[in-house]
């Protein structure tokens, strides 16, 4: 009896054991799993749109991609398919959600009728594919055929273009009726705007309180050709990171901006930008509009260009090995707190011929004086410049260690201008190696006050380092050594 009960117990066990993993509790893992919905293009594959949780039929089809995001839970995923996308109507996902493509090869989203995407609600991913905007109406003309409004956003992988229509392909901008909170903590990776009629990134801001945008960073992106397809205005840039808005804690690494109308990267004047680092980045051929053919005006705006690499007046910026290559009127320009390490600056003036109202510089940093220090140029190098290599006037308080300044074509037989303008330049340290022959003079230092030289010029020319007028100008650390030897 005994032997009969224990193999009953025992069959029971072995019943229970085999029952377990079909009434066990799903993991904590798989019952938060996001969901995933599905979108195909009318274009799509057969197989594409037979898997698919949703199909449009190539009008209004953001109508179909605007329910599978409202279907979404929290933390939930609307997958596009290969293929072409025509929207006439604004896409705007719900916080916490990702819209993700194929790549921008192979998922475009074309949109009309005003239509773009919207990043209204924070925590939004937008991942892999391509964005173009066209014919839109004045109502809408200063948003981003992508706009973002709330903090926490991550675009990665996205290519675009718009047409003249639009203020910028991506817009980043505090818009206090949508978002009063501080915007910030945005990303963008491996994202480009190329050939455009307008500007590819841009951050900007409405309203008069809280106009700080925190915490943005640009990882591989690049800025091409903007402008390049009629213009929005005479001003368009690859990237501006501060046009109405204050800027606080910006990153940019890995990027490229070339061949735009206006600067490459570019920072407004009046905005307050604090900790802002650009490292390994480079800006070619940008400066494409023509020069001013009359004098400067501050009254008309005709007469009034950037044609940068950089353009970082008058802000905390600091650039780690980033290159300007043949931009049309300035390589880098930095004021009033402007740090540049290891930067390399060459061709400054490419492309323009007529140096009447415009004065090439490879480095050019004026005004600099309201900050200590107000300029630092350490291990940077100009090579090949059309006109100054480096050019410093209503300074005080500059750093230049190991700058290297080779073959500029000068401006009126002088290649380097440090005072010479308007005659301000004092309280520097100055450590230049300049080598050429076409310019007579290689430095130019006028009416300098408490300035240390150091260095060595190799040059034929006697008259290689000028040093005109001045107070306390020490020059005993620079040697001047004839070429060829």
């Amino acid at each position: 009896m005994t032997d009969r009960q224990n193999i009953l117990r025992l069959a029971a066990v072995l019943l229970v054991c085999c029952l377990i993993p079909a009434f066990s509790p799903v993991s904590a893992a798989e019952s938060t799993s996001p969901a995933t919905l599905t979108v195909a293009a009318s274009d799509s594959t057969e197989l594409s749109k037979n898997q698919a949780d949703y199909v449009c039929d190539g009008v209004d089809d953001q109508a179909e991609i605007q329910a599978a995001l409202a279907a979404l839970p929290a933390g939930g995923t609307v997958a596009l398919t290969e293929g072409t996308f025509n929207c006439a109507g604004v896409i705007a996902p719900a916080g916490g959600t990702t819209l993700s493509g194929q790549g921008p090869e192979a998922t475009f989203l074309e949109f009309t009728n005003d239509g773009r995407i919207s990043v209204d609600q924070e925590s939004i991913t937008l991942d892999g594919f391509h964005i173009k905007g066209t014919g839109y109406s004045s109502g809408v003309k200063w948003l981003g055929v992508m706009t973002v409004r709330a903090s926490h956003a991550k675009i990665h992988n996205v290519e675009g273009t718009a047409d003249t229509s639009i203020q910028a392909v991506y817009l980043l901008i505090h818009d206090p009726a949508v978002y009063a909170p501080t915007l910030q903590d945005v990303e963008f990776v491996n994202c480009k705007a190329v050939d455009t009629g307008t500007y590819g990134f841009l951050h900007n801001a409405w309203g008069s309180s809280n106009k700080v945008i925190k915490d943005v960073r640009y990882e591989n992106c690049a800025a091409i050709n903007c402008g390049s397809e009629g213009a929005f205005n005479p001003w368009i840039t690859g990237f501006d990171f501060a046009e109405l808005n204050d800027m606080e804690g910006l990153r940019v690494t890995d990027c490229l901006a070339e061949g735009n109308l206006e600067s490459g990267f570019h920072f407004e004047f009046d905005p307050k930008v604090t900790d802002a680092v650009l490292e390994n980045c480079t800006s070619r051929n940008n400066g494409q509009k023509p020069y001013p053919t009359v004098a400067y005006n501050q009254n008309d705006m005709s007469t009034h260009y950037f044609g940068c690499g950089y353009y970082a007046p008058n802000a905390d910026v600091t650039f780690n090995n980033c290159t300007a290559e043949g931009n049309s009127l300035y390589g880098f320009y930095a004021t009033n707190g402007g740090k540049l390490y290891d930067c390399v600056e060459t061709d400054t003036g490419a492309g323009k011929t007529d140096y009447t109202y415009r004065k090439p510089a490879g480095y050019y940093s004026i005004p600099s004086r309201s900050a200590n220090p107000a300029l630092v140029l350490e291990n940077c190098s100009s090579t090949d410049s059309h006109g100054y290599g480096l050019q410093v006037d209503l300074a005080s308080n500059i750093q230049i260690r190991n700058f290297e300044l080779v073959n500029p074509a000068g401006i009126d037989g002088k290649g380097a201008s440090l005072g010479g303008t308007n005659g301000q330049f004092s309280d520097a340290e100055v450590d230049i190696h300049a080598s050429g022959d076409l310019v007579d003079t290689l430095v130019w230092a006028r009416n300098n006050q408490n300035v240390q030289y150091s260095g060595e010029i190799t040059s034929g020319s006697e008259k290689a380092f000028l040093v005109e007028g001045g107070q306390n100008v020490q020059t005993a650390g620079m040697t001047v050594a004839p070429a060829g030897e």
